[in-house]
C-alpha cells in the first residue's frame, strides 16, 4: 500500500485530517472497493464518494451525513466516535458545504430507518384493527345490531313469567299410590319400614298394585323397575328407574313419588282391583 504517498500528494478532495479522508485511508487499507462497502452498509455509492470527498452538502441533509458516516466507519474499522465528532466539526465549520441544513434529530443510522413499504404496511394493519374493534363492538356489544339482540326489560319479565318453571302451575300430587305393570311376569316386592312384607309375587302384564295409605314407609324391590307406571292421585309421576338394575329400599309413599318431577301428562287412576297384601 501506499498510502502516505497518496496522503502527501495534493488530493483534489480532501486532506489527510478531515473525517471523509480518514475513511477513504481506512477502506483502502482494507482492501476494500466503494462498491463493497455500499453493498455491505447499504449506503448508495454516490454518497459514500461525497463522504470521502467531505462532500456533505451532497447528501440530503445532516442527519444522513452523520449516520453515513457513523455506519461507514463501524464498516472499516474505525472509531465511530470519533469520526462522527470529527463530521460535526466539519458541518459546524461549514467544511461539509453551504447547502447543509442542521437537522433537528439525529438518528442512529438512517439506514436502520424503516423503508416507506413498511410505514404502509403498518398502517393497513391499524385500520384492520380498528374495523376489527369496530366490527365486535357492533356485533356484540351494541343494543339491537348483533346476532343476538339484548330483550326489552318487559318481554324478560314477562318470558319469566310465562316459563313453566317460574311459579308452580300444578300442586303436589296425593292420594292413592297405584304401580301398572307393563311387561309379562315382573316379580316384585313391597314391604313396609319394619320389613313386613305387603305383597310379593309375580304381575303380570296388566297387573296393578295400589300401594295402602296406611302403610308406614312402603318401599319397593324389583328387577324390572322400568316395567312399572306410576300414578299418584291419578296422575302420574316419572318411573322408580328407566335401567335394567335390581332397586331396593325405594320409597313408595304419596309424599316421597311426589317430590320427583311430575311427568309432562296426567293419566287415568288405575281401575283394576289391587292384589292383596300377603
Amino acid at each position: 500500500m501506499e498510502d502516505n504517498e497518496t496522503v502527501d500528494e495534493p488530493a483534489p478532495a480532501a486532506s489527510a485530517e478531515t473525517a471523509g479522508a480518514r475513511l477513504r485511508a481506512a477502506r483502502e487499507a482494507a482492501g476494500y472497493e466503494v462498491e463493497q462497502v455500499a453493498a455491505e452498509t447499504r449506503i448508495p455509492h454516490r454518497h459514500l464518494v461525497s463522504i470521502e470527498a467531505d462532500d456533505f452538502a451532497a447528501l440530503p441533509s445532516r442527519t444522513y451525513a452523520i449516520g453515513f458516516s457513523r455506519t461507514y466507519a463501524r464498516a472499516v474499522g474505525l472509531d465511530e466516535q470519533e469520526v462522527i465528532g470529527q463530521v460535526r466539526q466539519q458541518l459546524a465549520s461549514g467544511d461539509g458545504g453551504e447547502r447543509m441544513a442542521p437537522a433537528k434529530f439525529e438518528p442512529g443510522d438512517p439506514a436502520r430507518v424503516p423503508g416507506r413499504g413498511l410505514a404502509w404496511f403498518g398502517l393497513i394493519a391499524a385500520l384492520l384493527l380498528v374495523g376489527g374493534i369496530f366490527a365486535f363492538y357492533r356485533s356484540y356489544l351494541a343494543p339491537g345490531l348483533g346476532p343476538a339482540p339484548l330483550q326489552d326489560e318487559t318481554e324478560q319479565v314477562a318470558a319469566v313469567e310465562a316459563s313453566p318453571t317460574a311459579t308452580p302451575t300444578q300442586a303436589a300430587p296425593s292420594g292413592p299410590v297405584v304401580f301398572t305393570n307393563g311387561m309379562e311376569g315382573t316379580w316384585v316386592r313391597f314391604y313396609d319400614g319394619e320389613g313386613e312384607t305387603l305383597f310379593e309375587g309375580i304381575m303380570a302384564e296388566g297387573d296393578t298394585y295400589t300401594v295402602p295409605e296406611d302403610a308406614s314407609e312402603p318401599q319397593i324391590r324389583t328387577g324390572r323397575p322400568y316395567a312399572f307406571t306410576i300414578t299418584v292421585g291419578g296422575r302420574s309421576v316419572p318411573k322408580i328407574s328407566e335401567e335394567d338394575e335390581v332397586v331396593s329400599d325405594v320409597p313408595v309413599d304419596a309424599e316421597s313419588l311426589a317430590q320427583r318431577t311430575a311427568a309432562p301428562a296426567a293419566e287415568p287412576a288405575a281401575t283394576a282391583t289391587s292384589t292383596p297384601a300377603t
